[in-house]
């Protein structure tokens, strides 16, 4: 490789984090848009099979490598269901059962602070001014969606989903990061996808509600189909290969640091989108999560 196409590489190296927050923080907006037309398994299965689908044909067309031996298989498949079936399926039914966007990823958002915890009590190393990271980070995802937690969207049911959606996305990083050796990225997805559908499917046969594709009208429901359409390109294609490299990459707590970003992202896309204010509070939320992440990814002095 030339100068030239080492400097773009490295430069596309360094947006990566970047990158992945941005097309992370549009799975609440996909959910704004898909819940009101479908039940979050279907919705889900059909993601996993046709993004299945897709990085088995990318797969087959570029001669990717697989993963050697059943071991591998089988801790990215153990990692699949924790990161797509657990996280997603949770995060979504949440929301279908009323829990508001701005409420779930603040739930969500506790992952940093659970992963140094866990990190911290298995006698890993997280550092005084990482701990100080987290909490800036923390204090300003709570600023973020303060003012959009409403009054009464919280029930028994849709928390236990959100707490689900938590405790699987942090053990499913944390999973994979210990056990999950350095592998194609593209075969890679595809095995995770292929256990989240084996397990999300048979649920979603229970589901009573159907996916409304036509409208009353008799016009194609464009939101259901755009959100599909973005889930499989943009979220699972883009932003699952990212977070797998991410993680493969990095430490967990830096990795998971940048899911502090999300909730000011997605602020700032239903600005744009839906309309929804943006309050002082919220700035300020926002460059509080932004100084808590720069002190938690900075790399330690030497």
């Amino acid at each position: 490789m030339d100068r030239a196409g080492a400097s773009r590489a490295d430069a596309l190296l360094r947006a990566m984090p970047a990158i992945f927050v941005v097309i992370w923080s549009t799975g609440f907006i996909v959910a704004r848009y898909g819940m009101p037309h479908a039940p979050p398994l279907k919705f889900l299965s059909l993601r996993y099979a046709l993004s299945v689908a897709a990085f088995l044909a990318w797969a087959l067309a570029t001669r990717a490598a697989w993963p050697r031996g059943k071991a591998q298989f089988a801790h990215l498949a153990i990692a699949g269901v924790l990161m797509h079936a657990g996280y997603l399926g949770g995060v979504w039914a949440a929301v279908k059962a009323g829990m508001g966007a701005g409420l779930s990823a603040l739930l969500v958002g506790l992952q940093p602070v659970l992963t140094a915890v866990w990190i911290s009590g298995r006698g890993g190393e997280v550092r005084p001014r990482q701990w100080a990271g987290l909490a800036l980070g923390l204090l300003g995802l709570v600023l973020v969606v303060w003012q959009k937690l409403g009054h009464g969207e919280v029930s028994p049911v849709n928390f236990t989903y959100a707490v689900i959606a938590l405790f699987s996305i942090t053990a499913g990083t944390l999973y994979q990061k210990r056990f999950v050796a350095p592998c194609d990225v593209r075969t890679a997805n595809l095995v995770q996808l292929a256990a989240a559908l084996a397990v999300s499917l048979p649920l979603a046969l229970l589901e009573g509600e159907g996916m409304r594709w036509v409208l009353a009208d008799g016009a194609v429901n464009r939101e259901l189909v755009g959100a599909l359409a973005w889930s499989v390109l943009g979220l699972t294609l883009g932003g699952s290969s990212l977070l797998y490299l991410l993680i493969q990459r990095g430490a967990a707590t830096t990795v998971t640091s940048l899911m502090y970003l999300v909730p000011p992202a997605t602020a700032l896309m239903a600005w744009l989108l839906f309309g929804e204010p943006i309050t002082v509070l919220i700035v300020a939320g926002m460059a509080l999560t932004a100084v808590g992440v720069s002190l938690v990814v900075r790399p330690a002095p030497s």
